[in-house]
């Protein structure tokens, strides 16, 4: 385990699969945690992966020297952009590397938004459900400090946490919003308003394309699955297009829209859809709600 009594923190999974964070003052302290794990990696023949944001791969890759060419990296904001993404990412690395995976991750880097952050917390939560039977993987998290996130807390009974989050209900939606109660009869004419507003905000077509698919797959899961009625809000807030659907049914599975469902499943497929056409996909489900907010930005 990577240890620093203050800001580390192991998350407790089954023996096997670790998952290990730490908080990074400078860039200094990054490197040299980070170097760290990645040469001990390399010294162990482990495949290395590392998902950072362009900036920390550079600084990365200057520290390793002549080892940079051993490590594969990839953009955190093009792969975990959506941190929805993440877990679908690590499952195709490891389905690609059968032998001992090492990655490295900041998931949690700074310029994101507030309900981004609160994604990466969720998403840290469930890695561990998510990757508990990999018994050759390890995964470390880096987080600056400056950014104000504590990944120490999903790391402490982080599936109880996963829980409480996955059922809590979203922050309210504000007064401004257009709502509208749908039916099977209203989702065409919900598209064509969306594609109205979308367009009047200067939404490019390609991403209103995927706005109105995630929407519409997201709208039919009420109908189908929600009690055949749902309720939808859209607003705007710093330069994003927010699309918020609420109904009365029930998803018990904390794990939907993270890993792919089967061609044969019932369900499911439309939150993973959601997760790669949107910017950031949020759900949450209680006892007698379900709550999908999508967000795409104007820009």
């Amino acid at each position: 385990m990577l240890k620093d009594s203050a800001t580390d923190s192991s998350h407790g999974a089954p023996a096997g699969f670790e998952h290990d964070v730490f908080v990074h003052a400078s860039d200094e302290e990054f490197v040299q945690r980070a170097g760290r794990f990645v040469r001990q990696g390399l010294a162990a023949g482990e495949t290395i992966v590392a998902v950072l944001p362009p900036e920390r791969i550079a600084v990365l890759r200057d520290a390793l020297g002549p080892l940079r060419h051993d490590v594969c990296f990839t953009d955190m904001t093009v792969a975990g952009g959506n941190p929805a993404r993440l877990i679908p990412f690590w499952r195709e690395i490891l389905d690609r590397h059968p032998g001992p995976v090492r990655g490295l991750g900041e998931p949690g880097y700074p310029g994101r938004s507030q309900a981004a952050y609160d994604e990466v917390l969720l998403h840290e939560a469930l890695t561990g459900i998510a990757f508990a039977r990999d018994r050759s993987f390890r995964l470390c998290c880096a987080y600056q400090a400056s950014v104000g996130i504590d990944p120490t807390e999903t790391h402490a009974g982080a599936d109880a946490l996963a829980e409480k989050v996955f059922r809590t209900a979203l922050d309210d939606i504000p007064d401004r919003a257009e709502r509208w109660e749908f039916g099977p009869g209203e989702l065409g004419e919900i598209q064509q308003w969306l594609s109205g507003q979308a367009a009047s905000h200067g939404v490019s077509r390609d991403r209103l394309e995927d706005l109105s698919l995630a929407l519409h797959e997201i709208c039919t899961n009420s109908i189908r699955f929600g009690g055949g009625r749902g309720r939808l809000a859209v607003w705007i807030a710093d330069g994003t297009l927010i699309c918020d659907v609420l109904d009365h049914g029930r998803i018990d599975d904390l794990l939907i829209g993270r890993v792919l469902p089967p061609l044969d499943g019932l369900g499911g497929r439309g939150v993973w859809l959601a997760n790669q056409l949107c910017d950031l996909a949020q759900l949450r489900s209680g006892d007698d709600f379900t709550q999908v907010r999508l967000h795409t930005r104007l820009r």
